[in-house]
């Protein structure tokens, strides 16, 4: 069967998608990706009818609804997690961070950034429900470049698959299997679903949710900025921290090239100073 091979991608355009990403998203794209791109634009080329990528950048370009930027981005971003990934930061959340909040009698506020489609926000609201009282008036906003992950992330609806890893009785607490044509499929409970808020956000402009935070995860996602944008996410991201708040970055991840005044207390989390 002969298929038809859609347009090249020339340097010129490369640069140009590059740019448009960068300037959008402080997401780097090297050329090295060249093969990434061009699989994960073909699409929107056909869609719109465009005969080069020259002439679908130009689109993207002259779009004053940002819609087209908006699905580009859903195209480039990758959206990889999992269920209660890297584990020992939930089990510090639980053992270090929820504790001396319940203790004050106060509301957790909780902040997942880059939350994809959703598993870690509500491996979080998980932790904070096994802690008892943390659940009661805990708030736990949920962010994302991608509208597409968002989608998935609000639906909270999953393969059944991605749950196997997990234990037996959160698997029954916390998810409802599908039946009948949603058969294999499960849903995060409305109880779990009530405590997360998604948004739509970019890391680098004004649009991240309001209030601070006993604790941010922005993890898997600094490793796609150049420095500069890491600077500029990392002290957004401070200031976002109440006092004494933890961030939680990724295990491959380090913030030794960034200016901050944080304290790396475990792997991967870093403290705010006291007030």
């Amino acid at each position: 069967m002969m298929t038809i091979a859609g347009p090249e991608l020339t340097d010129f355009e490369l640069s140009k998608i590059a740019r448009l990403v960068y300037e959008q998203s402080g997401i780097r794209l090297h050329a090295g990706k060249r093969a990434l791109i061009t699989a994960r634009l073909q699409k929107r080329v056909r869609l719109g009818g465009f005969s080069s990528f020259r002439q679908y950048v130009r689109y993207v370009q002259n779009d004053r609804s940002g819609s087209e930027m908006t699905a580009l981005l859903d195209a480039i971003t990758t959206n990889h997690t999992s269920f209660f990934r890297e584990p020992q930061h939930f089990d510090f959340l639980r053992r270090v961070v929820i504790p001396p909040i319940v203790a004050r009698r106060a509301a957790i506020a909780g902040w997942s950034a880059a939350c994809a489609t959703g598993e870690e926000p509500y491996s979080i609201a998980m932790t904070l429900t096994d802690a008892g009282e943390a659940a009661a008036h805990a708030r736990v906003v949920a962010s994302d470049l991608s509208t597409r992950a968002l989608a998935t992330a609000r639906a909270g609806v999953y393969k059944a698959e991605r749950i196997a890893g997990l234990p037996a009785e959160l698997q029954r607490t916390y998810f409802e299997p599908g039946t009948g044509d949603r058969r294999g499929l499960v849903r995060a409970t409305p109880a779990l679903r009530r405590i997360v808020e998604f948004h739509h956000a970019n890391l680098l402009e004004a649009s991240n949710p309001d209030g601070s935070f006993d604790f941010i995860f922005c993890r898997n996602v600094m490793f796609y900025f150049d420095r500069a944008a890491r600077q500029r996410v990392v002290t957004m991201l401070e200031r976002h921290l109440v006092a004494g708040g933890f961030l939680f970055v990724s295990h491959a991840e380090s913030l030794s090239e960034v200016r901050h005044a944080l304290r790396r207390c475990a792997p991967g989390v870093y403290q705010r100073g006291d007030a």
